[in-house]
């Protein structure tokens, strides 16, 4: 029950950031930006940013691939990116509000895998299996051995995800798979790293742009809300949050405790690129 309602939570998150981001910034991804030196880490500035995470992930795709799992997809658009440079696309999307939006951005010549990524069952092989930040929610114990499945002889396999160095503070950002662990993991898997890229300082100020809109925007809102309700419906507020205390109390230590900022990702994640080749 614990696990469904953190999914349900999270597929909900989901919908919500890709709403608010498209509706107010014309933001179509749902990833981390890029921020190359002389970019000001800036929300405006985030369109410019995921640009340019969509620029470096296609200029790594080997020159042989031609067909493409694209796990994790998001809204789509980056795989309909792919698909208008001509590859050959299918998609993993186990969320039905993003699911939806795929199937009408791609059309009837990719198919969407409308379940987690160890659930996949198909007798297709991809030249290439890619996860753009899906790859953290996979277990590490079998999304290997799932990739090797359905990549042809030769094929690759394409990670850019966050990874836990060493354990976060309590009020920090958690999420990732031990990098020390997936190391162990890929040796004794059909994949070898072919190309390894350390891209941890260019993602950190996605974590800085967060925090600040948290602190400079959201809880402004929630403390007008709160000034209203109080003014309007005091035992009714009061009620709220008594119910929810434990939950308030939660949210207040996870996001103003100032732990999640760009420098405590630097400490605690290494956000690298890997691209695997299958023995």
């Amino acid at each position: 029950m614990k696990e469904s309602k953190k999914t349900v939570s999270r597929e909900i998150g989901l919908e919500i950031g890709h709403l608010v981001g498209k509706g107010l910034f014309k933001l179509d991804h749902l990833h981390y930006g890029l921020w190359k030196k002389g970019l000001e880490p800036e929300i405006l500035n985030l369109h410019i940013a995921q640009e340019e995470y969509c620029k470096f992930i296609l200029s790594h795709i080997p020159a042989d691939v031609k067909s493409i799992l694209d796990v994790g997809c998001g809204a789509g658009a980056f795989s309909k990116r792919l698909v208008d440079l001509g590859y050959k696309v299918d998609c993993v999307c186990p969320t039905e509000y993003q699911n939806k939006i795929v199937e009408e951005r791609l059309g009837k010549a990719s198919e969407v895998f409308k379940c987690k990524f160890e659930e996949v069952k198909t007798d297709k092989k991809y030249d290439m299996v890619m996860f753009c930040e899906s790859f953290q929610y996979i277990d590490l114990d079998c999304v290997l051995d799932v990739a090797g499945t359905l990549v042809k002889a030769g094929g690759y396999m394409l990670i850019c995800d966050f990874f836990k160095k060493c354990a976060a503070d309590a009020y920090g950002l958690k999420g990732g798979h031990k990098l020390e662990k997936f190391m162990e993991v890929m040796d004794a898997s059909a994949f070898r790293i072919i190309e390894d890229i350390d891209l941890t300082a260019e993602t950190a100020p996605n974590m800085d742009i967060v925090d600040r809109a948290t602190k400079e925007v959201m809880i402004p809102i929630f403390s007008a809300g709160d000034r209203f309700l109080q003014s309007r419906h005091p035992i009714l507020l009061k009620l709220i949050k008594w119910k929810y205390r434990k939950k308030l109390q939660k949210a207040q230590d996870k996001y103003l405790k100032g732990k999640r900022t760009g420098k405590d990702f630097m400490e605690t994640k290494s956000y690298r690129f890997f691209l695997c080749r299958k023995k």
